[in-house]
């Protein structure tokens, strides 16, 4: 298995991507496993000599000459930017030297470089960022996260079969849940999107549909697939993420600011809060695959430091092992519903 990863984005690129590379080449050592940095050469093997001994791990740099900047707009800099490093790790994968491809970069320009490098999956109009969220009982799939802003009711359609085929054989979820987000659950709730979507989802034959869902279910693990349009479902992302971070830091200075004998009872309990943090930290997940597309394409946050980019190559693993593209386009073959525009 290839892996190629835009080396060039995210705010702590290259040095932060090229130490999570080695990191996972380390782990993944045994296995067949190869990582193909893309980007600036000089930048990228600079960053390795930095790390030490790197010539024997599984990690080659591949030169792209050009980076798409996260003020520039998405579409016209992939068409513009031919030797971009995000366009040049899709073309890998296009040309089937590599089996995905990973970005921490602008996600619009990675959306971009994903479409028009690999295409849609027959049968898919707009492809979806399935986001990965904690809850209390295991993780619940978030879809759209952020591809697709203003999304039709086949859209979500369409996101519904996808992120339960990747709830499945990724998070090995036997037959999820699929709820639709809406702000009640009552058939009747909601807005002229959710109305219209609601009865196509309970016509699907591979999807178990249990209606509509509010936002409080994602943290309780109610559902195990959420659907939404990329607008609504990027903001209830990036709420999460800060109520999160928010939480964590409310505890740390509670605990500060408490007596001795608080203090060291917090003690007792600081393997839970640890543990704690561990679920709810972002870069234990790695990265979010954009589905819909032909190939894999793993996105993740922009600020991913070392960890999260050692993660998201073990998603794209787990991805590309359990051929999640093929299954998306038997199951939308299988429903027949939808054709591209």
């Amino acid at each position: 298995m290839k892996v190629a990863i835009d080396a060039m984005g995210g705010d702590y690129a290259p040095g932060e991507i090229v130490l999570g590379a080695i990191q996972a080449a380390k782990e993944y050592v045994n296995q067949n496993l190869e990582i193909i940095l893309v980007g600036d050469q000089a930048q990228i093997i600079q960053a390795l000599d930095h790390q030490g001994d790197w010539k024997s791990l599984r990690i080659s740099v591949h030169h792209a000459g050009e980076v798409i900047d996260m003020h520039e707009s998405p579409g016209a800099a992939v068409r513009k930017k031919k030797d971009a490093s995000v366009v040049v790790a899709t073309k890998l994968v296009k040309e089937g030297y590599c089996d995905v491809v990973i970005s921490a970069g602008s996600t619009g320009a990675a959306v971009a470089a994903a479409l028009f490098g690999l295409g849609r999956i027959k049968g898919i109009e707009r492809p979806a960022i399935a986001t990965p969220m904690p809850n209390l009982t295991g993780t619940t799939v978030l879809l759209d996260s952020g591809a697709n802003v203003d999304s039709k009711p086949k859209h979500l359609l369409q996101n519904a079969i996808m992120g339960a085929i990747y709830a499945e054989y990724v998070l090995n979820i036997p037959r999820p849940r699929v709820g639709l987000l809406n702000i009640g659950e009552e058939e009747c709730k909601g807005n002229e999107q959710v109305h219209a979507t609601y009865p196509l989802l309970k016509q699907l034959s591979t999807v178990n549909f249990i209606g509509n869902v509010e936002g409080r279910d994602i943290p309780k693990g109610t559902v195990d697939v959420v659907v939404c349009d990329g607008f609504v479902g990027n903001i209830v992302l990036k709420l999460g993420e800060g109520l999160a971070s928010a939480i964590l830091q409310l505890v740390k200075e509670a605990i500060k600011d408490s007596g001795f004998w608080t203090k060291m009872a917090s003690m007792l309990v600081l393997p839970a809060l640890k543990g704690l943090k561990k679920k709810l930290d972002y870069a234990e997940y790695g990265g979010a695959p954009l589905l819909g597309v032909n190939g894999g394409f793993i996105i993740c946050h922009g600020s991913s430091r070392a960890k999260a980019i050692k993660n998201a190559i073990r998603v794209a693993k787990e991805f590309t092992e359990q051929d999640v593209v093929s299954h998306i386009r038997e199951n939308i073959a299988k429903e027949g519903v939808v054709t591209n525009e």
